[in-house]
């Protein structure tokens, strides 16, 4: 491809050994000067087939000019997909005295403060369309002299409420330009955002389906109602019947919550993903999930919830209240942000459309990678499951149902189902509600604290963790330790006893500590 030898350098560190096929024929296109609609389904790297050449020809043109100004301008329709695109150009610039400079304004500071950031005149800015458009207004982002145009996730920037914003970004647009639109599905809405922004296009349409192939993504269901949810989550995570990072998917952010005091009652820790959380917050706990500091993360796909005619299936949702719960319309957790080596995603709530259900279990198998999706199906949802498997069967061209049963005997969990009732109805309203308010208190009182210590200490960052136990629940340390006796028969054999079992905590008196009280016979 011709591609400039520090660009290449990057590539390497990244071990990309060879392109993708969307990558194999965008590049080309792009660096030839073409207006591109890529259309290819999550995982077959989208992100590097526009980041690549637009990156190879910003280093060609400030080679040949002194003169420093925005060059690209990338729009993403969420922040924590804001902050993976920062993140993903950041790793492809090159490290040297001349490398190329990008920002993310995405976060939602005051203008002013994003201002210094903007007079340096970086090459790159990465924002949503509601960021650029308020930057633009102020006059402290110009794009006279832009050159690249990406609108990343396409299909989702008028789901996430931009179009008018994305209306006005066009006023303030050079009359030449090259732009690339990149997406997941070709929608009536990416053929407008075509119309608006792209000339004499090169359609990609990878013929490959939406999801990724049942030899790499292996589709499990079981029925199951509400506490019998609980009781086979706890198993699989508690006895390691699945390895690996998992992300498990609920579609209320109490339920978000509720998972996270159910499993801290057993020693299991997680950490919770929903709109209301700060963004920087949101987008670092991605970042220690893909570094591996915690294993499981929940996340709640409660947007869903707002398309048209879709209705939560609780009947006990409070709507007035939740109304008044603030949330982030510029946050996506089921599309878009890029989980690193996700081995299974578990969806405790069916999810409401197929979109949504592909696009959950597109979180794992990615690239070449295998993967594993559960979900748990209750008799309301046994409808929307039979609509998804009808979606799969006709996309593998399948006579048969192409989910697969989650073969555990329920009957063999009456010990862990004894255990996990208690636990599951320990969990109450309050004390959802208190571990909400804990929790986001929490992450705002380190956000404003320990903001400015950050930026001088970046390592340091590593030591906040998201996965730290809320306890508004009384936990029963005994609870951590699973018997020989609970564990059923069928699963002694697979199960590794010293693994689920937490380390014995040493007597006070073997670690040289006086006891309080001496005893007399």
């Amino acid at each position: 491809m011709d591609l400039d030898e520090r660009l290449l350098k990057s590539i390497a560190k990244l071990g990309w050994v060879e392109p993708t096929l969307i990558q194999e024929r965008a590049i080309p296109l792009l660096l030839d000067g073409k207006d591109v609609l890529m259309r290819a389904r999550t995982g077959s790297g989208k992100t590097g087939a526009f980041a690549i050449p637009f990156i190879q020809k910003i280093l060609t043109i400030n080679e040949q000019s002194d003169e420093r100004n925005i060059r690209a301008l990338i729009l993403a329709p969420s922040r924590e997909l804001c902050h993976q695109l920062f993140t993903n150009f950041m790793q492809l610039s090159p490290k040297s005295v001349d490398s190329i400079r990008v920002v993310d304004i995405s976060p939602q500071l005051d203008v002013s403060a994003q201002r210094p950031l903007l007079q340096n005149m970086p090459d790159i800015v990465v924002a949503t369309p509601a960021r650029a458009v308020l930057h633009l207004k102020a006059g402290t982002l110009s794009l006279k002299s832009l050159k690249f145009l990406v609108i990343d996730e396409a299909d989702l920037v008028f789901s996430f409420g931009h179009e008018e914003n994305i209306k006005e970004v066009i006023k303030y647009l050079p009359r030449i330009y090259q732009a690339a639109l990149a997406s997941a599905t070709l929608s009536d809405d990416v053929i407008s955002l075509k119309k608006l922004f792209l000339h004499n296009t090169v359609t990609l349409r990878l013929q490959e389906p939406d999801i990724a192939p049942v030899s790499q993504l292996v589709h499990y269901w079981m029925p199951a109602e509400e506490e019998l949810k609980a009781t086979t989550l706890y198993t699989i995570l508690k006895l390691q019947l699945v390895r690996g990072k998992t992300i498990v998917f609920v579609n209320t952010v109490d339920k978000c919550y509720k998972l996270k005091l159910f499993l801290e009652q057993f020693g299991l820790k997680s950490c919770v993903l929903n709109s209301e959380l700060p963004s920087v917050i949101r987008c670092h706990s991605v970042s220690q999930f893909n570094s591996g500091v915690y294993d499981i993360i929940i996340a709640s796909d409660e947007l869903a919830l707002e398309k048209p005619g879709i209705v939560p299936q609780s009947s006990n949702t409070n709507k007035k209240r939740s109304d008044h719960r603030k949330k982030d319309k510029e946050s996506g957790v089921s599309r878009g942000i890029d989980f690193q080596f996700v081995s299974n995603v578990i969806n405790f709530d069916f999810p409401l459309d197929t979109n949504s259900y592909v696009h959950r279990v597109g979180r794992t198998a990615r690239g070449v990678n295998k993967g594993t999706a559960i979900s748990f199906v209750s008799v309301q949802e046994m409808l929307l499951k039979e609509a998804v498997d009808e979606y799969l069967m006709g996309v593998f061209f399948s006579k048969e149902s192409v989910f697969k049963r989650f073969e555990l005997k329920t009957e063999e969990l009456e010990g862990f189902r004894y255990r996990t009732r208690d636990a599951w109805r320990s969990v109450t309203k309050i004390a959802v509600r208190e571990a909400r308010l804990k929790e986001i208190k929490q992450e705002m009182l380190n956000n404003q604290k320990l903001k400015g210590y950050f930026e001088d200490n970046p390592r340091d960052m590593k030591t906040l963790r998201h996965d730290k136990a809320l306890h508004t629940v009384r936990v029963q340390p005994h609870l951590a330790n699973v018997p020989d006796y609970l564990i059923p028969p069928s699963l002694k054999r697979v199960v590794d006893i010293d693994k689920v079992r937490p380390p014995a905590k040493k007597c006070k008196q073997n670690a040289g500590i006086k006891p309080k009280y001496k005893v007399r016979f």
